[in-house]
């Protein structure tokens, strides 16, 4: 249920984004229990502002240390800048957000089919036929 809320509704990408790093190591246990899914499968980005004292290599390694995954896991991040309008005045998360991504359509299609039957729906879109 958690991915219903949380996660990518792509098609063969299973992606989950989030600021938790709890939450996140959290969904990584749930794959590597119930899928087997090593850490080597996953890859992370981050979508962060470097306007809080911090570098990029910082945050990289506070989210890798908290995933429990190796720097091999880092794919392109996003680092966003402030316009010359907001003046900085909106709050951003000081280690920005995660996205995680496996490539497996058979662990997708699995959760996907129990959301629906979780849930008691039929979302026959996100099912291959």
């Amino acid at each position: 249920m958690l991915y219903w809320a949380e996660g990518s509704k792509r098609r063969n990408d299973l992606q989950f984004m989030n600021s938790d790093p709890d939450l996140m190591r959290r969904f990584l246990e749930f794959l590597t229990h119930c899928y087997g899914v090593r850490s080597e499968d996953v890859r992370l980005t981050l979508n962060v502002h470097l306007s809080n004292r911090l570098t990029l290599r910082e945050i990289e390694n506070w989210w890798l240390k908290r995933l429990q995954l190796s720097p091999g896991s880092l794919c392109t991040h996003t680092v966003n800048t402030y316009s010359r309008a907001s003046r900085r005045t909106r709050r951003t998360l000081p280690y920005g957000t995660a996205r995680i991504t496996v490539h497996s359509t058979f662990i997708l299609q699995s959760i996907y089919g129990a959301i629906q039957e979780y849930a008691g729906i039929e979302r026959p879109e996100w099912l291959d036929r």
